[in-house]
């Protein structure tokens, strides 16, 4: 019953979120899952830290398809660090190694915070 609440919740604040608020929702939830990932491995159930290093990478790969190349510069740049970010968490799946999926969640987290000073501008 308390899980179909929150289901209800999520799937409330996802439908009336904009833009911006959606993309924040992204990375927070990118974020959420690498430490997951690196506390699973801390622990070595690689199983689990493979499940969540992969729903990172199916974030980062959706932040970068969702880019408008045609919005110039910093789009380009951007589609360049999610490529980065997504090939770093790849090799911290593969070597299972918290200090690459470290890098990756500074990258994430710097990004997530960029992006939360420009949905509160928009506001």
């Amino acid at each position: 019953m308390i899980a179909h609440a929150y289901q209800m919740y999520r799937q409330t604040q996802v439908s009336t979120a904009s833009p911006g608020e959606l993309v924040l929702m992204l990375f927070d939830g990118a974020i959420r899952f690498a430490r997951q990932a690196q506390e699973h491995i801390e622990r070595g159930e690689l199983e689990a830290a493979n499940s969540k290093l992969i729903r990172v990478q199916d974030i980062v790969s959706e932040l970068n398809l969702s880019l408008d190349l045609s919005a110039g510069e910093i789009a380009h740049n951007l589609q360049q660090l999610y490529t980065y970010i997504y090939d770093r968490l790849v090799e911290a799946n593969v070597k299972k190694d918290t200090a690459i999926i470290d890098e990756a969640l500074k990258l994430l987290v710097e990004l997530r915070d960029t992006w939360e000073q420009v949905v509160s501008q928009t506001r």
